[in-house]
């Protein structure tokens, strides 16, 4: 879609949008809280906008469309937990150097990476730095994601598709059921008690942060690629996806709770999902990023004098890219990939 530069200039409307204080809390949010964003969305498309498009695929067995709903509920919920349980105490972390940067930086790092900002959380190169941070936990995790998410698909299909004579559960009950060991059964209780990150694994981690920060080799990474026209979130969801896929084929071959006739249709459904991704949705993203440069630019001239400007443009840079893969990895690209995989399942077979 085309923006008129020229509407945007012009309309009140528009630039009231923009100063909104819901829309730049909510955008401030999604900077400090990147991944948790990007893991809810996630969460959120994969139990429920991606098993009704695999569902809605037509001429395609059962049993293959089964394993493929299977995954995407399985890799929502693992991707969600495990990622919020590294990403909750960096988040929180980076936040607490953001307020008080002199209890975990050195002089000699505040002003390296400050640099000519006014204050060190508007500086390009410490949001480049602490952005790699966020997002790096979704990269970190793919290989025990890609684990986790081959172990639990047979027990979901045991819970969603059970024999004729098993009683089928509804989704509710997969994931508060006492009798699947990958939950707790904490989750059972009516008083859900919360782990707070408030105390020490934040504190702890904060520093750890800080000494990253620290190091002069780190410093000196940043300043470079921070003045470049570098979209870190973008590079490192490539990075993860492709890691993310390569671990998921592996496991799955490797895998006995599988069965082994469905393999070869679920590993194809996850490769071309992933490829079209990387082929198509970042040509996409690269497309709306070019012609929302404007955009920017007069978010930019809205809030020119409003000291988290920064922030505020990090979030509409993850918000983005987010948004454009949610809808066409979990509301398209399902269709077409359940689809194609099927019939290379079906191809594979006859030629046997």
């Amino acid at each position: 879609m085309k923006i008129n530069s020229g509407s945007i200039n012009n309309s009140h409307s528009y630039k009231g949008f923009w100063n909104n204080k819901a829309v730049l809390k909510g955008l401030e949010a999604i900077s400090e809280h990147g991944t948790t964003f990007v893991a809810a969305t996630t969460l959120a498309m994969s139990t429920g906008i991606r098993p009704i498009a695999i569902n809605l695929t037509p001429d395609v067995k059962k049993e293959n469309k089964q394993y493929a709903t299977t995954n995407s509920i399985a890799s929502g919920l693992i991707k969600f937990g495990i990622v919020e349980a590294i990403a909750i105490p960096i988040e929180n972390a980076v936040k607490k150097i953001d307020k008080n940067p002199e209890k975990y930086l050195t002089p000699q790092t505040i002003k390296a990476l400050q640099g000519n900002a006014k204050t060190l959380a508007e500086s390009r190169s410490y949001k480049f730095a602490t952005q790699i941070l966020k997002m790096g936990t979704g990269l970190i995790t793919a290989i025990p994601k890609a684990m986790l998410t081959v172990a639990l698909i047979p027990v979901i299909m045991n819970k969603l598709f059970p024999k004729k004579e098993e009683k089928k559960p509804n989704l509710n009950e997969l994931i508060y059921s006492n009798d699947n060991n990958i939950f707790s059964s904490d989750f059972n209780n009516k008083e859900l008690k919360t782990p707070s990150f408030k105390g020490g694994i934040t504190e702890q981690t904060a520093k750890g942060i800080g000494k990253i920060l620290n190091n002069n080799s780190v410093q000196n990474f940043v300043k470079k690629y921070s003045s470049q026209d570098t979209n870190i979130a973008r590079n490192i969801s490539i990075a993860t996806d492709v890691l993310l896929t390569a671990s998921f084929i592996h496991r799955t071959v490797r895998s006995e709770k599988i069965e082994k006739e469905r393999k070869k249709a679920l590993i194809c459904n996850n490769v071309i999902s992933t490829g079209i991704t990387l082929a198509g949705g970042y040509s996409i993203d690269k497309l709306i990023q070019k012609n929302t440069n404007k955009l920017i630019e007069n978010f930019k001239k809205s809030n020119g004098n409003n000291p988290k400007l920064n922030k505020y443009i990090e979030g509409i840079n993850i918000l983005r890219p987010t948004i454009i893969f949610a809808l066409l990895y979990y509301g398209v690209l399902p269709i077409l990939s359940t689809y194609l995989s099927d019939k290379i399942d079906k191809l594979t077979e006859r030629n046997k």
